[in-house]
């Protein structure tokens, strides 16, 4: 029985068909250019090896689905994920899950806010993600079910209103505090889809994704629901991690304008914080994959890949992992 269950969230940058029109100020993809990327990208995922994976930045599931038929491992792997509105106004990102474990229900996606979450009045989509988050229960193994969940919060990037620009200082200021209102209210709106599956259904949760913030971000401790009682919040995996080697730590997976930060993360509930009683398992330790970002090839993803490898008790609490002697 398989004693170790392996999750990444993997940002994989504007995955779209050539020739696709995905920002004013972004070329398309020639045909060579996705070719590379779609090589890149397989090669990638390969190397991850992980039983789930959480993806953000997918323009296009069929591009995704293409980039799994040239791995090794995935072929057969179970696909989720709803390509965006073909009748609105502009191409948008969504995001996607891929599993080697089987799905225990239909998974869905979370376009809307929670009922009591909005975002203040006179703001674009006041009631809805700018991504919306994706729900799958898998099977670790017969009889534990989780509740995974594959999020992308709002950007940094300044939301600016018609004709604003930012060489005026107080436009900029205000167009960031824009994007920074929403991410908050898309974490809050995450924390209550979080609490409300912890409450209903009593299952581990894992959260898989781009939080376009660091762990100790407001905004991150909201979806941490720090505060909350400890049955109900979750745990940042780097944080749990058995092997805490400060020396060799190199946990990064963005590197912006000279700045490494780490803004994709993997969360999990209490059921995998090896220091809890009743535990079921603990995070043996998270890998970084992002050597790409300081080689800066054209291919590759702007963000590293981030896995945690987690290993599940011989029986709740004993701090026993299967197989062990």
């Amino acid at each position: 029985m398989q004693q170790e269950i392996r999750f990444a969230t993997f940002n994989v940058c504007n995955l779209a068909p050539p020739g696709a029109r995905l920002y004013e100020n972004l070329e398309p993809t020639t045909p060579e250019e996705y070719e590379a990327k779609i090589a890149w990208t397989a090669r990638q995922i390969d190397m991850l090896g992980a039983d789930v994976i959480g993806f953000q930045e997918v323009f296009s599931q069929a591009s995704l689905a293409e980039a799994l038929s040239r791995t090794r491992r995935y072929r057969e792997a179970i696909h989720v994920g709803f390509d965006p509105d073909p009748g609105a106004d502009k191409l948008t990102p969504s995001v996607a899950l891929v599993s080697r474990l089987p799905l225990a229900d239909a998974p869905v996606s979370y376009p809307d806010f929670p009922p009591g979450i909005a975002m203040p009045p006179g703001n674009r989509d006041p009631e809805r993600f700018t991504r919306a988050p994706l729900h799958a229960v898998i099977e670790l193994r017969p009889g534990l079910t989780v509740d995974v969940l594959v999020v992308h919060l709002k950007s940094r990037r300044p939301d600016y209103r018609a004709n604003d620009t930012g060489d005026d200082p107080q436009l900029f200021a205000l167009a960031s505090l824009r994007s920074l209102i929403r991410r908050g209210t898309e974490a809050a709106g995450l924390r209550v889809i979080l609490s409300k599956l912890g409450r209903e259904n009593r299952r581990p949760r894992v959260v898989l994704g781009d939080f376009n913030d660091v762990a100790d971000a407001v905004t991150t401790g909201i979806v941490l629901g720090l505060g909350a009682p400890s049955g109900d919040r979750l745990y940042d995996a780097c944080q749990l991690q058995r092997r805490q080697d400060r020396w060799r730590h190199v946990g990064f997976s963005n590197l912006h304008e000279g700045q490494y930060t780490t803004i994709d993360h993997i969360l999990v509930s209490g059921e995998f914080n090896g220091e809890l009683p009743g535990a079921l398992g603990e995070i043996a330790d998270v890998v970084y994959l992002n050597d790409h970002l300081d080689l800066g090839l054209p291919e590759a993803s702007d963000h590293g890949q981030v896995l945690a490898r987690l290993r599940l008790f011989e029986r709740p609490g004993d701090g026993e992992a299967y197989g062990d002697a």
